[in-house]
């Protein structure tokens, strides 16, 4: 695989470093600290109008059509500068790829453009509930038919965009006799449909301008053309998306670590401590060279599973690698940031506090990091099977 970027490749990567750095970076600790998300919402629209919420979608339904490895060298470029953000911006892409995966022609051209253009302010991927996280096969949420319609219930957690989501991807039960995992199905909900309830909002460790929040389904009935691919044949889908949105939060994970080392090296840089800047300590040194190795490692994983999944090629293994390798590296540089400006780096007058809170959730959202490892060795030991 040849690992140069294209021209196509780093004019993206170019404006999404450009436009963090001028508009996502200089409001990131302030919609940390605060409750408006005015900021953030307005900053998505300017990224919908870049392009950037639909990477890998066909300009027939308002993307770019630039692929998985643009994809996740802009989701780093975002990450560095606000995370909170650049969450928003995978999830809108993810759930824009899934409309486009299994969609009809009509859902397709209802909801792919107002994502892509910023008309919504994000799509939300309903999969995870109380009961059914890491195992999202064990579901209770169903859908029940009544006539032309489907009547849902039940309710859904950790739903990231969920206030301002315009449209919702959600899985439900659809024949609860069938085996576990077997009888799940895929809609499209709208916002404001009747029943169809916003629950509270989390209150998190990071990523604070992020809304992650629980959905309600109380009688919430939605006609059956909202039934997306086949009836009971969802399960499959949302174990498809997740692989691929796993390259995005490696992304993420990977933009955060390296926002954090490159604060703290120049720190390194200025400071003095014993008559002598402290980046001239060999103890400094090695933080330094371990933590932009392990970065640079992640930064290959990511970009070989983006280019497989581009290529049409098998990639959940890869993708996993890059997500489980990317987002423990991001958490160590992280930790290694912090320590390099000592005391300082534990205060909110430092930005390397919010990199270390923002970095935690990566290495558990879009699938554990010990799920990770289940699916890699559940991969690897295909090979070995008599």
């Amino acid at each position: 695989m040849f690992l140069e970027l294209s021209e196509e490749q780093k004019l993206i990567q170019e404006t999404a470093r450009d436009f963090a750095k001028a508009e996502l970076e200089p409001v990131a600790a302030q919609l940390d600290q605060g409750d408006d998300r005015a900021p953030l919402l307005a900053n998505l629209k300017k990224l919908a109008e870049l392009g950037f919420m639909g990477l890998n979608v066909q300009e027939t339904y308002g993307g770019c059509e630039a692929g998985v490895v643009a994809f996740s060298v802009a989701m780093t470029e975002i990450a560095r500068a606000c995370a909170s953000t650049a969450v928003t911006v995978s999830v809108n892409n993810m759930v824009c790829e899934v409309i486009q995966a299994i969609g009809s022609e009509e859902q397709r051209r209802a909801y792919i453009p107002k994502i892509c253009s910023g008309e919504f302010s994000a799509g939300a991927f309903a999969l995870t509930e109380t009961g059914a996280g890491s195992d999202p096969s064990g579901m209770t949420t169903q859908a029940v038919e009544d006539g032309d319609s489907f009547i849902l219930n039940g309710s859904k957690i950790f739903i990231t965009s969920a206030p301002y989501a315009g449209v919702f991807v959600v899985w439900a039960v659809t024949d609860k006799n069938a085996p576990k995992g077997k009888g799940i199905s895929c809609f499209l909900v709208e916002a404001g449909t009747p029943g169809l309830i916003i629950g509270k909002e989390e209150k998190k460790m990071g990523q604070h301008a992020s809304a992650t929040n629980e959905v309600i389904f109380s009688d919430c009935r939605i006609p059956k053309s909202a039934l997306m691919g086949k009836l009971n044949d969802g399960f499959r889908t949302a174990v498809a998306e997740l692989a691929g949105g796993r390259i995005g939060i490696g992304s993420l994970g990977l933009g955060i670590g390296l926002a954090a080392m490159d604060y703290a090296s120049r720190y390194a840089g200025e400071r003095v401590q014993f008559g002598q800047k402290i980046s001239s300590f060999q103890a400094i040194q090695w933080k330094i060279a371990d933590a932009y190795t392990e970065l640079e490692a992640a930064r290959l994983l990511l970009l070989s599973a983006a280019y497989r999944k581009e290529s049409g090629k098998a990639f959940a293994k890869e993708a996993s690698m890059a997500k489980l390798f990317a987002t423990e590296a991001a958490n160590k540089a992280c930790y290694q940031a912090l320590q390099m400006l000592g005391g300082y780096g534990y205060t909110q007058d430092f930005p390397v506090e919010r990199y270390a809170r923002d970095a935690r959730i990566t290495a558990i959202y879009e699938g554990t990091n010990e799920i990770q490892r289940v699916i890699i060795a559940r991969e690897i030991l295909k090979n070995f099977a008599a």
